[in-house]
Protein backbone atom coordinates (compact mmCIF):
# COMPACT_ATOMS: atom_id res chain seq x y z
CA UNK A 1 0.00 0.00 0.00
CA UNK A 2 2.71 2.68 0.76
CA UNK A 3 4.91 1.49 -1.95
CA UNK A 4 1.85 2.26 -4.18
CA UNK A 5 1.28 5.34 -2.99
CA UNK A 6 5.05 6.69 -3.61
CA UNK A 7 4.69 5.20 -6.66
CA UNK A 8 1.88 7.75 -7.28
CA UNK A 9 3.31 10.37 -5.57
CA UNK A 10 6.65 10.34 -7.70
CA UNK A 11 4.87 9.63 -11.22
CA UNK A 12 2.92 12.73 -10.37
CA UNK A 13 6.66 14.81 -9.35
CA UNK A 14 8.24 13.25 -12.55
CA UNK A 15 5.22 14.46 -14.57
CA UNK A 16 5.17 18.08 -12.73
CA UNK A 17 9.09 17.78 -13.20
CA UNK A 18 8.75 17.52 -17.23
CA UNK A 19 6.27 20.02 -17.21
CA UNK A 20 8.36 22.83 -15.55
CA UNK A 21 10.94 21.55 -18.05
CA UNK A 22 9.56 22.33 -20.75
CA UNK A 23 7.57 25.56 -19.42
CA UNK A 24 11.54 26.75 -18.19
CA UNK A 25 13.16 26.08 -21.79
CA UNK A 26 9.99 27.84 -23.33
CA UNK A 27 9.75 31.03 -21.94
CA UNK A 28 12.10 33.47 -21.42
CA UNK A 29 12.77 37.30 -23.40
CA UNK A 30 12.26 35.06 -26.49
CA UNK A 31 9.44 32.85 -26.19
CA UNK A 32 9.57 29.89 -28.35
CA UNK A 33 6.68 26.90 -28.46
CA UNK A 34 6.79 24.02 -26.46
CA UNK A 35 6.41 21.80 -29.90
CA UNK A 36 9.65 23.61 -31.19
CA UNK A 37 11.29 22.91 -28.09
CA UNK A 38 11.21 19.03 -28.18
CA UNK A 39 11.43 18.83 -32.13
CA UNK A 40 14.70 20.23 -31.59
CA UNK A 41 15.48 18.04 -28.54
CA UNK A 42 14.52 15.08 -30.60
CA UNK A 43 15.90 16.28 -33.54
CA UNK A 44 19.15 16.21 -30.92
CA UNK A 45 19.60 13.01 -30.02
CA UNK A 46 18.52 11.45 -32.73
CA UNK A 47 19.04 13.61 -35.90
CA UNK A 48 16.91 14.04 -38.92
CA UNK A 49 13.64 12.88 -37.07
CA UNK A 50 11.96 16.24 -38.05
CA UNK A 51 12.22 18.60 -40.71
CA UNK A 52 13.85 21.70 -38.90
CA UNK A 53 11.11 24.86 -39.25
CA UNK A 54 13.20 27.13 -36.82
CA UNK A 55 16.21 29.21 -36.82
CA UNK A 56 19.69 28.63 -36.14
CA UNK A 57 18.85 31.63 -33.24
CA UNK A 58 16.22 29.56 -31.97
CA UNK A 59 18.44 26.35 -31.73
CA UNK A 60 21.14 27.92 -30.41
CA UNK A 61 18.93 29.64 -27.57
CA UNK A 62 17.32 26.53 -26.67
CA UNK A 63 19.82 23.64 -26.55
CA UNK A 64 23.10 25.79 -26.23
CA UNK A 65 21.72 28.34 -23.35
CA UNK A 66 18.06 27.13 -21.91
CA UNK A 67 18.50 23.53 -22.08
CA UNK A 68 21.76 23.17 -19.92
CA UNK A 69 20.32 25.84 -17.30
CA UNK A 70 17.37 24.46 -16.64
CA UNK A 71 18.83 21.29 -15.94
CA UNK A 72 21.02 22.99 -13.33
CA UNK A 73 18.37 24.35 -12.05
CA UNK A 74 16.70 20.98 -11.33
CA UNK A 75 19.97 19.34 -10.09
CA UNK A 76 20.54 21.99 -7.67
CA UNK A 77 17.49 22.34 -6.40
CA UNK A 78 16.99 18.37 -6.13
CA UNK A 79 20.23 18.94 -4.07
CA UNK A 80 19.55 21.52 -1.72
CA UNK A 81 16.09 20.30 -0.98
CA UNK A 82 17.70 16.49 -0.13
CA UNK A 83 20.28 18.11 1.94
CA UNK A 84 17.83 19.63 3.64
CA UNK A 85 15.73 16.68 4.38
CA UNK A 86 18.34 14.74 5.78
CA UNK A 87 19.24 17.62 7.97
CA UNK A 88 16.38 17.90 9.54
CA UNK A 89 16.01 14.60 10.41
CA UNK A 90 19.37 13.38 11.96
CA UNK A 91 19.52 16.88 13.58
CA UNK A 92 15.80 16.38 14.67
CA UNK A 93 15.46 20.31 14.13
CA UNK A 94 13.10 21.45 11.66
CA UNK A 95 15.05 24.47 10.85
CA UNK A 96 18.25 22.56 9.79
CA UNK A 97 19.15 23.49 6.17
CA UNK A 98 22.54 23.57 4.12
CA UNK A 99 22.28 27.70 3.98
CA UNK A 100 21.30 27.86 7.83
CA UNK A 101 23.43 25.43 8.92
CA UNK A 102 26.52 27.38 7.32
CA UNK A 103 27.64 24.79 4.75
CA UNK A 104 26.67 26.79 2.07
CA UNK A 105 28.43 29.45 3.30
CA UNK A 106 31.31 27.41 3.70
CA UNK A 107 31.23 26.28 -0.05
CA UNK A 108 30.93 29.92 -1.13
CA UNK A 109 33.65 30.46 0.53
CA UNK A 110 35.89 27.97 -1.16
CA UNK A 111 34.48 28.79 -4.24
CA UNK A 112 35.42 32.50 -3.57
CA UNK A 113 39.06 31.38 -3.11
CA UNK A 114 39.55 29.62 -6.17
CA UNK A 115 37.95 32.24 -8.26
CA UNK A 116 40.49 35.19 -6.62
CA UNK A 117 43.21 33.36 -5.15
CA UNK A 118 44.26 30.12 -6.55
CA UNK A 119 42.43 30.16 -9.92
CA UNK A 120 41.93 26.88 -12.15
CA UNK A 121 44.48 24.65 -10.68
CA UNK A 122 43.08 21.68 -11.12
CA UNK A 123 40.80 22.75 -13.76
CA UNK A 124 36.73 22.56 -14.62
CA UNK A 125 36.74 20.46 -10.87
CA UNK A 126 38.88 23.40 -9.10
CA UNK A 127 35.71 24.86 -8.17
CA UNK A 128 33.44 22.58 -7.11
CA UNK A 129 36.78 20.55 -5.14
CA UNK A 130 37.42 23.87 -3.13
CA UNK A 131 33.42 24.67 -2.65
CA UNK A 132 33.25 20.97 -1.22
CA UNK A 133 36.35 21.48 1.22
CA UNK A 134 34.87 24.43 2.17
CA UNK A 135 31.40 23.17 2.92
CA UNK A 136 33.10 20.20 4.38
CA UNK A 137 34.93 21.97 6.75
CA UNK A 138 31.93 24.30 7.73
CA UNK A 139 30.40 21.45 8.69
CA UNK A 140 33.34 19.98 11.28
CA UNK A 141 33.09 23.55 12.30
CA UNK A 142 29.72 23.26 13.47
CA UNK A 143 30.22 20.29 15.12
CA UNK A 144 33.01 21.35 16.95
CA UNK A 145 31.37 24.33 17.88
CA UNK A 146 27.97 22.17 19.45
CA UNK A 147 30.41 19.89 21.59
CA UNK A 148 32.45 23.01 22.98
CA UNK A 149 29.04 24.03 23.80
CA UNK A 150 27.37 21.31 25.23
CA UNK A 151 24.30 21.74 22.65
CA UNK A 152 22.70 18.31 22.04
CA UNK A 153 22.32 17.72 18.20
CA UNK A 154 18.82 18.84 18.37
CA UNK A 155 20.77 23.03 18.60
CA UNK A 156 22.87 22.12 15.61
CA UNK A 157 21.83 24.77 14.09
CA UNK A 158 22.53 27.50 16.18
CA UNK A 159 26.05 26.90 15.86
CA UNK A 160 25.31 26.18 12.26
CA UNK A 161 24.26 30.19 11.99
CA UNK A 162 27.14 31.82 13.96
CA UNK A 163 29.78 29.53 11.46
CA UNK A 164 27.68 31.02 8.61
CA UNK A 165 28.62 34.65 10.07
CA UNK A 166 32.23 33.13 10.33
CA UNK A 167 31.90 31.84 7.16
CA UNK A 168 30.39 34.71 5.20
CA UNK A 169 32.44 37.49 7.19
CA UNK A 170 35.78 35.29 6.16
CA UNK A 171 34.46 35.09 1.89
CA UNK A 172 34.35 38.95 2.10
CA UNK A 173 37.85 39.62 3.52
CA UNK A 174 38.60 37.09 0.79
CA UNK A 175 36.85 39.33 -1.51
CA UNK A 176 37.97 42.74 0.00
CA UNK A 177 42.13 41.07 -0.30
CA UNK A 178 41.50 39.94 -3.96
CA UNK A 179 42.29 41.44 -7.18
CA UNK A 180 39.33 44.19 -7.18
CA UNK A 181 38.81 43.52 -11.08
CA UNK A 182 37.66 40.08 -10.75
CA UNK A 183 35.80 40.88 -7.69
CA UNK A 184 32.37 41.34 -9.49
CA UNK A 185 32.68 37.64 -10.74
CA UNK A 186 32.02 36.16 -6.85
CA UNK A 187 28.87 38.61 -6.81
CA UNK A 188 27.65 35.34 -8.61
CA UNK A 189 28.19 33.01 -5.39
CA UNK A 190 27.00 35.71 -3.19
CA UNK A 191 23.27 36.36 -4.70
CA UNK A 192 22.92 32.88 -6.78
CA UNK A 193 22.47 32.31 -10.19
CA UNK A 194 22.19 29.82 -12.90
CA UNK A 195 23.45 32.22 -15.70
CA UNK A 196 26.82 30.47 -16.14
CA UNK A 197 25.11 26.72 -17.11
CA UNK A 198 26.74 24.83 -19.72
CA UNK A 199 26.60 21.21 -20.89
CA UNK A 200 30.02 20.28 -20.02
CA UNK A 201 29.41 21.57 -16.47
CA UNK A 202 26.42 19.49 -15.88
CA UNK A 203 28.23 16.11 -15.43
CA UNK A 204 29.47 16.65 -12.39
CA UNK A 205 26.48 18.24 -10.38
CA UNK A 206 24.54 15.03 -12.00
CA UNK A 207 27.10 12.23 -10.72
CA UNK A 208 27.58 13.78 -7.42
CA UNK A 209 23.72 13.87 -7.10
CA UNK A 210 22.73 10.64 -7.85
CA UNK A 211 25.57 9.12 -6.12
CA UNK A 212 24.51 11.04 -2.81
CA UNK A 213 20.74 10.55 -3.55
CA UNK A 214 21.30 6.86 -3.46
CA UNK A 215 23.08 6.64 -0.82
CA UNK A 216 20.70 8.47 1.08
CA UNK A 217 17.40 6.73 -0.08
CA UNK A 218 18.92 3.36 0.80
CA UNK A 219 19.82 4.34 4.16
CA UNK A 220 16.55 6.22 4.78
CA UNK A 221 15.57 3.35 7.23
CA UNK A 222 18.59 4.41 9.48
CA UNK A 223 17.82 8.35 8.83
CA UNK A 224 14.31 7.41 10.29
CA UNK A 225 16.10 5.96 13.44
CA UNK A 226 18.38 9.24 14.08
CA UNK A 227 15.25 11.32 13.76
CA UNK A 228 13.76 9.26 17.04
CA UNK A 229 17.13 10.09 18.80
CA UNK A 230 20.06 8.72 19.48
CA UNK A 231 19.49 5.89 22.26
CA UNK A 232 16.72 4.44 19.68
CA UNK A 233 19.14 4.69 16.65
CA UNK A 234 21.64 2.58 18.74
CA UNK A 235 19.01 0.39 19.93
CA UNK A 236 18.08 -0.32 16.44
CA UNK A 237 21.79 -1.41 15.79
CA UNK A 238 22.51 1.29 13.90
CA UNK A 239 26.05 3.30 14.54
CA UNK A 240 25.27 6.24 15.71
CA UNK A 241 28.52 8.34 15.46
CA UNK A 242 29.71 7.01 12.41
CA UNK A 243 26.27 7.24 10.84
CA UNK A 244 26.10 10.89 11.51
CA UNK A 245 29.49 11.50 10.21
CA UNK A 246 28.88 9.43 6.75
CA UNK A 247 25.47 11.49 6.29
CA UNK A 248 27.88 14.72 7.30
CA UNK A 249 30.33 14.02 4.34
CA UNK A 250 27.60 12.82 1.58
CA UNK A 251 25.62 16.37 2.50
CA UNK A 252 28.70 18.64 3.01
CA UNK A 253 29.95 17.05 -0.66
CA UNK A 254 26.47 17.46 -2.06
CA UNK A 255 25.74 20.53 -1.00
CA UNK A 256 29.18 21.51 -1.57
CA UNK A 257 29.11 20.90 -5.38
CA UNK A 258 25.68 22.31 -5.93
CA UNK A 259 27.02 25.83 -4.43
CA UNK A 260 29.93 25.49 -6.73
CA UNK A 261 27.52 25.88 -9.62
CA UNK A 262 24.40 28.01 -8.68
CA UNK A 263 25.94 30.00 -5.62
CA UNK A 264 24.58 30.20 -2.33
CA UNK A 265 20.91 29.95 -2.85
CA UNK A 266 18.58 29.80 0.51
CA UNK A 267 15.41 28.01 1.94
CA UNK A 268 15.17 25.35 -0.47
CA UNK A 269 16.43 23.04 1.62
CA UNK A 270 14.39 24.70 4.15
CA UNK A 271 10.86 24.78 3.07
CA UNK A 272 10.65 21.79 0.41
CA UNK A 273 10.90 19.32 3.00
CA UNK A 274 8.15 21.05 5.33
CA UNK A 275 6.14 20.62 2.46
CA UNK A 276 6.70 16.98 1.28
CA UNK A 277 6.26 16.06 5.16
CA UNK A 278 2.92 17.87 5.29
CA UNK A 279 1.45 16.05 2.08
CA UNK A 280 3.30 12.14 2.01
CA UNK A 281 4.15 11.80 5.97
CA UNK A 282 7.57 11.88 7.65
CA UNK A 283 9.03 8.40 6.24
CA UNK A 284 12.44 9.33 4.91
CA UNK A 285 11.80 6.40 1.83
CA UNK A 286 9.09 8.98 0.77
CA UNK A 287 10.55 12.31 2.22
CA UNK A 288 14.13 12.17 0.50
CA UNK A 289 13.72 11.41 -3.22
CA UNK A 290 9.77 13.18 -3.14
CA UNK A 291 11.58 16.50 -1.78
CA UNK A 292 14.36 16.05 -4.82
CA UNK A 293 11.93 15.83 -7.64
CA UNK A 294 10.03 18.70 -5.25
CA UNK A 295 13.57 20.70 -5.10
CA UNK A 296 14.04 20.36 -8.74
CA UNK A 297 10.29 21.94 -9.83
CA UNK A 298 10.54 24.68 -6.89
CA UNK A 299 14.03 26.03 -8.50
CA UNK A 300 13.12 25.28 -12.15
CA UNK A 301 10.18 27.73 -11.24
CA UNK A 302 12.07 30.25 -9.48
CA UNK A 303 14.55 30.00 -12.54
CA UNK A 304 11.56 31.27 -14.62
CA UNK A 305 9.93 34.43 -12.62
CA UNK A 306 14.03 35.02 -12.63
CA UNK A 307 14.42 35.24 -16.36
CA UNK A 308 11.40 37.00 -16.77
CA UNK A 309 10.46 39.45 -14.25
CA UNK A 310 12.95 41.73 -15.36
CA UNK A 311 13.38 40.38 -19.22
CA UNK A 312 16.07 40.23 -20.75
CA UNK A 313 17.77 40.88 -17.54
CA UNK A 314 18.41 38.13 -15.30
CA UNK A 315 17.41 38.53 -11.70
CA UNK A 316 19.62 36.77 -9.13
CA UNK A 317 17.66 33.39 -8.18
CA UNK A 318 18.74 33.94 -4.52
CA UNK A 319 16.34 36.96 -4.51
CA UNK A 320 13.56 34.88 -5.90
CA UNK A 321 14.30 31.95 -3.71
CA UNK A 322 14.57 34.48 -0.06
CA UNK A 323 11.38 36.59 -0.95
CA UNK A 324 9.29 33.58 -2.09
CA UNK A 325 10.59 31.59 0.56
CA UNK A 326 10.36 33.53 3.67
CA UNK A 327 6.60 34.75 2.70
CA UNK A 328 6.07 30.84 2.67
CA UNK A 329 7.78 30.18 5.71
CA UNK A 330 5.42 32.80 7.67
CA UNK A 331 2.43 31.10 6.14
CA UNK A 332 3.62 27.52 7.17
CA UNK A 333 4.31 28.85 10.72
CA UNK A 334 1.25 30.28 10.42
CA UNK A 335 -0.44 26.70 9.59
CA UNK A 336 1.21 24.72 12.74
Amino acid sequence: MMQGRLFIWVGLALLLLALCLTAGVSLGSAAIPAETVWSILVNKLAPGTFEPTWSPGRKSIVWDVRFPRVILAGLVGAGLATVGAVLQSVTRNPLADPHLLGVSSGGALGAIIALLHTGLIFGLVTVPLFAFAGSLLATLAVVAVTRFTGAGADRLVLSGVAIAFVATSLGNLAIFLGDPRAAHTVVFWMLGGLGLAQWSHLLYPAIVLVGCLTFLTIRAREINAMAMGDETAATLGVPVARFRAELFVVTALLTGVMVAFSGAIGFVGLLVPHFVRLTAGSDNIRVIPLSALTGAVILILADIVSRTIMAPEDMPIGVITGLAGGLAFICLLRRR
